[in-house]
């Protein structure tokens, strides 16, 4: 028997301090990915990011699954595994392909270009009309995360530049699918956040094998860095991203993602001696504007700065 999509109760305007609560929570998981990579560079063996991403997912996912004793079924079975894939799989692995083949502020750029890809896909999937104002904030977070981590010479690699756009594609997709498919009846957010990751793991673990294998030797360090990534960065970030895109209307959520390389940046800065200049304020302003604004309706927002109001091509 196939069972009905229960309808996860979204945030309204009515409820501010609810819908305030449910995004700070949220973006709980973007700040979390954006220590991956000071945890990835300091604590983790080189040479193993797609390891490094099984080991990050597939525990986690298997520790949900003990936890919630539900495993997917039905139409759940294909839609767990193109989800896991999509959020989890394909995304840890073009990221990584990025991560190597261009700088670090080339791939976090083409990354930040995921909420307009939200905004184009929630039309297809979910109706949701592109407006002006989500796609200009869009640009204005994409400009922000462009200013805070471009520095020195740049360098392009076709392969490179493909995977962070298709890096951003399948982030995009898999929180707008998450989004219209909802869950099934009496299912939560650890519940669906364990067949993705565990789905995931799954599709990352042939290829890791094949192309990586595992590392020598693992030291106390590593050990840390691995649990750190695997309770932190997936288990408990992807457990309140989910619940946060079942809450929250999913554009705005998509632009809390500009969060990681922000706090990549402030990390790096403070851990790892790397220099801010004063573009990078800039940046930082432009960036957080964007994910404030993306936040709540055109009509609020102007009120605050005291833009008048106009209904034309919003």
């Amino acid at each position: 028997m196939t069972q009905a999509l229960s309808r996860p109760d979204v945030v309204t305007a009515s409820q501010p301090g609810t819908t305030l609560t449910v995004t700070a929570l949220t973006a709980v998981a973007p700040v979390s990915w954006g220590t991956t990579y000071l945890v990835t560079t300091e604590f983790l063996p080189t040479g193993h990011p797609l390891v490094s991403g099984v080991i990050r997912a597939l525990p986690a996912g298997l520790i949900l699954l003990a936890i919630t004793r539900r495993l997917p079924h039905g139409k759940w079975l294909w839609r767990s595994l193109l989800l896991g894939t999509l959020n989890i799989g394909a995304l840890f692995a073009f990221l990584f392909v990025a991560a190597y083949r261009l700088p670090g502020g080339i791939a976090a750029t083409l990354t930040a270009v995921q909420p307009l890809f939200v905004v184009g896909l929630a039309f297809l999937l979910l109706n949701e009309k592109p407006t002006r104002w989500r796609v200009g904030w869009g640009l204005v977070g994409v400009a922000g995360v462009a200013l805070i981590v471009l520095r020195g010479r740049l360098s392009f690699d076709l392969l490179g530049v493909l995977a962070g756009i298709a890096a951003a594609g399948v982030m995009a997709g898999g929180i707008v699918l998450t989004k219209r498919w909802g869950r099934p009846e009496g299912a939560g957010a650890a519940t669906i956040a364990g067949w993705q990751l565990t789905a995931g793991g799954l599709v990352l673990l042939p290829l890791a094998l094949a192309f990586e294998g595992l590392p020598s030797e693992l030291d106390l360090r590593a050990i840390g860095g691995y649990a750190w990534l695997a309770v932190v960065g997936a288990l408990l970030a992807y457990l309140v991203w989910f619940r946060g895109i079942g809450k929250l209307p999913v554009v705005a959520v998509s632009f809390l993602a500009l969060l990681s390389p922000m706090v990549a940046t402030i990390l790096g800065w403070l851990f790892l001696g790397e220099s801010l200049m004063p573009w990078q304020g800039v940046g930082f302003v432009l960036a957080l504007t964007a994910i404030a604004a993306a936040q709540l309706p055109p009509d609020v927002v102007r009120t605050l700065i005291r833009i008048p109001v106009t209904t034309k091509g919003e």
